[in-house]
């Protein structure tokens, strides 16, 4: 299962900040007014190994009458109750407060693992002024961290993934794909599950979020047993148009870290969207197959160069992770449904492969001839050798003189002439630089 770390407190404590540290990036807007995320962001972090999804949520406030702070309390609520570590975060400066204690009997009624972050602690003074917070009765793991700076981060990190339950080996998932269908609602993920099918396995209606939960499903086709996962549909709320809903999101995030391969659809009408990218996002970083199923191509007003033009707005969209393959479906007309499982289930095997070194270095070494790394300093590079690491997904080792002198732009070149001499089509490709 996934494991998720959920960042929560009052207002103006610093949440945003130290998702911000965790992720490596600049997502959630930060700024001194209260308030300001009311979106739900969420991103991919990793520690000692360890992967794990990040949840940056609202301040809390209790008695409001305020739509948007109505609508966070519901979003942090059900993030404490997928989360599997909290991390409830207090303000060094401003002490304890009351929405703190307030706060403390909603994460006290949830049972999970707490980690109480006192951030703001910039210096030996603030960070001894922590120690009020052991009032809050909640946890003896409190860690007084600057979110600013990243002080104290490392031990918060340390703290954070002992909590992880270890990965246990399934050799019966191992030997069966599983392939999870995300998307936003009314996409057609639960009908394109029960065309497959042939019966009605899910719920299906015109009602966006119909969906609540993932369903597994058993299927052989093309004398392959697989597993499908229905997902909640990722959407926003009508009523409140800043609300992620964020639900569904979590569930589609459970359901990627549990599968081999994910078949992303979309409405051939309102194509690749912000969230669907966001899911792809996470995908690549886990390390996931993924396939796009645009879905209702029947009712898409078209003529011969629709489906290349389309094809080319998605790549565009995609950037760098333009090597997951497209589709075109209808699943009322079932048109090419079966091909769309079929390209899933090639990419279930292409995240499998396994190369040979004697035609790894064949073909790979030939190309790096032909166009060398770019000489640093003077110092020439040279790869003399390849190999396949024994991982879930595709990486491959590359030996040379000066590993560190490797620019990124020399690594795409590599993994994209891996793409054109083996079929990874679908697949995340990872290139690691040794020394020799």
């Amino acid at each position: 299962m996934a494991n998720i770390v959920a960042i929560v407190g009052r207002p103006n404590v610093g949440k945003s900040t130290l998702f911000n540290r965790l992720i490596e990036r600049r997502q959630a807007i930060m700024d001194n007014e209260s308030g300001v995320t009311r979106d739900r962001h969420y991103g991919y972090s990793e520690w000692n190994g360890k992967s794990f999804t990040v949840i940056d949520t609202g301040g809390y406030v209790e008695g409001s009458d305020d739509i948007f702070e109505g609508a966070i309390r519901t979003q942090v609520k059900e993030a404490l109750q997928e989360a599997n570590v909290i991390l409830f975060m207090v303000d060094c400066i401003t002490g304890l407060h009351g929405l703190d204690q307030d706060f403390a009997n909603v994460v006290r009624e949830v049972g999970k693992p707490v980690i109480i972050v006192a951030n703001k602690a910039d210096n030996t003074e603030k960070s001894y002024a922590a120690n009020e917070f052991y009032a809050l009765g909640l946890t003896d793991s409190i860690y007084a961290v600057s979110s600013v700076s990243g002080s104290g981060t490392g031990d918060l990190l340390d703290e954070t993934v002992s909590h992880f339950a270890e990965e246990v080996e399934d050799e019966e998932k191992d030997e069966v794909p599983r392939i999870a269908i995300v998307g936003r609602p009314n996409v057609g993920k639960s009908s394109f599950l029960n065309a497959l099918l042939g019966k009605d396995r899910t719920i299906v209606t015109n009602i966006a979020g119909t969906t609540r939960d993932a369903i597994d499903s058993r299927y052989n086709l093309f004398g392959k047993d697989f597993i499908l996962t229905d997902t909640a549909g990722i959407r926003k709320k009508a009523k409140v148009k800043e609300d992620i809903e964020f639900y569904s999101v979590l569930r589609a995030i459970q359901a990627l870290q549990d599968s081999d391969v994910c078949i992303v659809m979309l409405d051939a009408e309102n194509g690749l969207e912000a969230q669907d990218m966001n899911i792809i996002g996470l995908a690549h970083k886990y390390r996931k197959g993924s396939i796009i199923m645009v879905n209702k191509w029947d009712l898409y007003e078209k003529d011969t160069k629709s489906a290349d033009e389309y094809k080319k707005h998605i790549a565009e969209k995609l950037g760098p992770l333009g090597y997951i393959p497209v589709v075109f479906t209808s699943v009322i007309n079932k048109q090419r449904i079966f091909k769309a499982i079929e390209l899933a289930l090639k990419v279930a095997e292409n995240k499998n492969k396994r190369i040979s070194t004697s035609v790894l270095n064949a073909k790979m070494l030939k190309e790096i001839e032909n166009y060398p790394p770019p000489s640093v300093r003077g110092k020439h590079i040279h790869i003399k050798y390849i190999t396949q690491l024994p991982t879930k997904t595709p990486a491959f080792a590359f030996f040379c003189n000066h590993p560190k002198d490797i620019t990124e732009s020399y690594e795409r070149f590599l993994i994209n002439k891996l793409r054109s001499h083996f079929d990874f089509e679908g697949v995340p490709i990872k290139a690691i630089i040794k020394q020799k």
